[in-house]
């Protein structure tokens, strides 16, 4: 089972988010943090949600997670506060994946990160996950409505995928056509990571988020034989 520390947030988690259990085909807990808003994860950091972002991480562990993540990417500032406190492996944000991703392309070229809010991401979020050396790219999606509106402002409950599927695509088709040396995408955003197929469809590189760590974590964990030795 796979442990999820969540922010509190109430709108709706379409299949592929990682809030939503049909997304995989193994258990997943959740534990939600409350007053863990966007505002004060994203937006405005607020130090005071580190205990108990602590203490979501060992009730998930104490419930039989034999990892833990979380359903913001922005955790990543906490990576190591969050391993440090349990005895299980912890993944806190996909920008875990930023060194691994480097180290497959081309020594000319970066890596394009797709995130909530451009201008909420420090060099201590990247240092936090050993990722401060890494040459990115940088595009946020603060100026999309649908996700400004849903996602970072909380003024309503119900997304329109379809909308959001559109403000993502345009980003990511931006962030590559303005830097033609980005060889692949990671996305920062839990919540766009329902909409990764369709960029990588569209833009035709590989594209890491959340559920694609989370799924390689859960098979380091659950191995299988492949038949008869």
């Amino acid at each position: 089972m796979i442990g999820v520390i969540c922010l509190d947030t109430s709108f709706t988690k379409i299949p592929g988010h990682i809030r939503n259990p049909a997304t995989f085909d193994f258990p997943v807990r959740y534990e939600v943090v409350s007053g863990a808003t966007a505002e004060r994860v994203v937006t405005r950091p607020d130090p005071e949600l580190l205990g108990p972002f602590v203490a979501a991480a060992r009730s998930l562990v104490a419930s039989g997670a034999r990892a833990v993540t979380s359903g913001c990417g922005f955790l990543a500032l906490h990576q190591r506060e969050l391993a440090d406190a349990v005895d299980v492996p912890v993944f806190a944000s996909s920008l875990v994946q930023l060194p691994l991703v480097h180290r497959m392309l081309r020594r000319d070229q970066r890596v394009g990160l797709l995130v909530a809010r451009k201008g909420s991401l420090t060099p201590r979020h990247l240092s936090g996950v050993g990722a401060g050396h890494v040459p990115v790219r940088v595009v946020g999606m603060e100026d999309q409505p649908e996700f400004r509106e849903v996602v970072l402002e909380a003024r309503r409950d119900e997304l329109d995928a379809s909308r959001l599927g559109r403000e993502v695509l345009a980003r990511a088709s931006r962030l590559v056509s303005e830097n033609p040396d980005i060889g692949a995408l990671v996305i920062e955003c839990t919540d766009l990571a329902p909409y990764s197929h369709l960029v990588q469809q569209k833009l035709r590189m590989p594209v890491f988020d959340i559920v694609t760590l989370t799924e390689m974590v859960h098979r380091t964990l659950a191995h299988r034989p492949y038949g008869p030795p």
